[in-house]
């Protein structure tokens, strides 16, 4: 037969069991982690000395283990502004739950009410709760979303859970013989405060392997120095572009941009200072180029930049605009190294894989470089029978 005695054991089994997990993620360093442990740390003691009551002094299964269970609700509302990367009110905390643990204290030394202390605790579990929910946001990230979503919904939920469970015992609905009383609306409300901790616990658990998997994709598909997609997400990108220009019969453009002389830049000024070449490059061609083009570092000083649904006449313009805004060959004294760039332009043709597009836009490249750098050049158009070849591959 379920008993509160059953829920507290059944709930404590429960924090064991998502402490292990957080400590399995301790390695990530995802902000939140540290904070979530100590949380289930202090709920397995807080749960174990409510689960004493009648065994140990009231002191240690009501005044501590109330503290300790209202520590933890603190430290989880701490652990989700830490991931959020948001400021934590300690001093709103501290006096919530200084004045909770007060209303615990009075109730059982004063004017002695099962009633009132629950309600206390009920009041400063609704608030955290309700904190929680409004400080996790909704996300458009498809791999944080549902993470998310169920934080918000399980926090709602027991924010309302626990503002119910205080406002029923304000008022003197009904006065429970004691907190381990069987009756079925002690259960439903004790259920309430001992699932906060698994409840939320499993949602942090969820947010903060989404994270970690997103940090994951994110520095594959990401160079590290640059910020700007890699080789191989910039093949991914391209084959489905072309796939989708192939089906509406659509057009699309190829710059290969490289920056010129690289390697006097770091002979001459150093490799950190060609770092960050590298870097002003990609920050300035993220700002011209539109939202829908996509920009990839190939390797070394090279990059590529995939220009979808465009004309030969608008990819030109964008070319030139692109070359430009990156020639920094008048860089004023002390604002870094001189630079310029080579840029390669090739579209698209009827039936051509993106090798074959990849190819004439390095032979426009080397081209522009042969022709004395800091230019743009326009990559021949496939010979009739070598467009029907790239068609029949």
């Amino acid at each position: 037969m379920l008993s509160t005695l059953s829920l507290l054991l059944v709930t404590t089994a429960l924090s064991v069991v998502m402490l292990l997990v957080l400590s399995s993620l301790s390695g990530s360093k995802v902000a939140g982690i540290r904070e979530w442990g100590q949380a289930n740390a202090l709920a397995i003691l807080g749960l174990l000395f409510f689960a004493s009551r009648g065994v140990l002094p009231e002191v240690l299964s009501i005044e501590l283990a109330n503290a300790l269970y209202l520590a933890t609700v603190a430290l989880m509302y701490v652990g989700f502004r830490r991931h959020l990367g948001l400021p934590v009110p300690f001093r709103l905390l501290w006096a919530g739950g200084t004045a909770a643990l007060a209303g615990v204290v009075f109730f059982h030394f004063g004017p002695e009410s099962l009633s009132m202390r629950i309600s206390s605790v009920s009041v400063y579990h609704a608030a955290v709760c309700f904190a929680i929910f409004a400080s996790v946001p909704p996300t458009p990230e498809r791999r944080l979303r549902y993470s998310f979503s169920f934080t918000r919904i399980a926090a709602l939920s027991l924010g309302v859970g626990h503002t119910f469970r205080g406002l029923f015992y304000i008022v003197d609905a009904y006065e429970p013989v004691s907190l381990l009383d069987p009756a079925a609306i002690n259960l439903a409300f004790f259920a309430i405060g001992t699932l906060f901790m698994p409840g939320l616990t499993l949602g942090a658990v969820m947010m903060a392997n989404a994270r970690v998997l997103s940090e994951t994709a994110y520095a594959a598909d990401h160079d590290h120095l640059t910020g700007a997609p890699t080789r191989r997400a910039f093949f991914e990108v391209a084959g489905r572009e072309l796939a989708r220009a192939r089906r509406q019969a659509g057009s699309v453009g190829l710059l290969l941009v490289d920056a010129d002389h690289f390697k006097r830049i770091n002979d001459t000024y150093g490799h950190g200072v060609g770092d960050q070449v590298l870097r002003d490059l990609v920050q300035r061609i993220m700002g011209v180029i539109r939202k829908n083009d996509f920009c990839a570092r190939l390797g070394g000083e090279e990059f590529a930049v995939l220009l979808p649904d465009t004309s030969m006449e608008t990819a030109l313009v964008a070319a030139e605009r692109l070359r430009a805004a990156l020639d920094r060959s008048a860089q004023a004294p002390g604002a870094g190294a001189p630079y310029t760039v080579s840029i390669g332009l090739a579209m698209l043709e009827p039936g051509e894989e993106f090798d074959s597009l990849m190819q004439r836009a390095d032979a426009a490249l080397y081209a522009a470089k042969e022709a004395g750098r800091n230019r743009v050049m326009r990559a021949q158009a496939l010979p009739r029978q070598g467009v029907k070849a790239a068609g029949r591959a």
